[in-house]
């Protein structure tokens, strides 16, 4: 069982992510918003973040930079940029995976 950050601001997928993180065993902290996700990842240390980029009030590639400043905690990128720049820029900036 792992403890997964779950920050992505659209309601249907964070709602239907959680559901299967949480069938599969997991205990998921669903938020929707990056600067709540870096309090959770500096208060509650998961075991693992999923990230998505287009959050309201900062960019993913923002969010990742602040968790990073206190967080060694895996990073997994889950959105729907797919262009290779991105992917690349974000696994340089410390993401530790990037799914499309």
């Amino acid at each position: 069982m792992a403890r997964v950050l779950l920050v992505e601001d659209d309601d249907a997928i964070r709602t239907s992510v959680g559901k299967s993180l949480t069938a599969a065993g997991h205990v998921v902290t669903a938020l929707a918003a990056g600067a709540d996700g870096v309090a959770s990842v500096a208060r509650d240390r998961p075991d693992v973040m999923l990230l998505d980029l287009g959050l309201p009030d900062f960019d993913g590639r923002d969010v990742l930079a602040m968790v990073r400043a206190v967080s060694d905690v895996p990073v997994i990128v889950a959105t729907a940029r797919d262009d290779d720049a991105s992917v690349v820029r974000l696994l340089d900036a410390g993401a530790d995976d990037y799914v499309i």
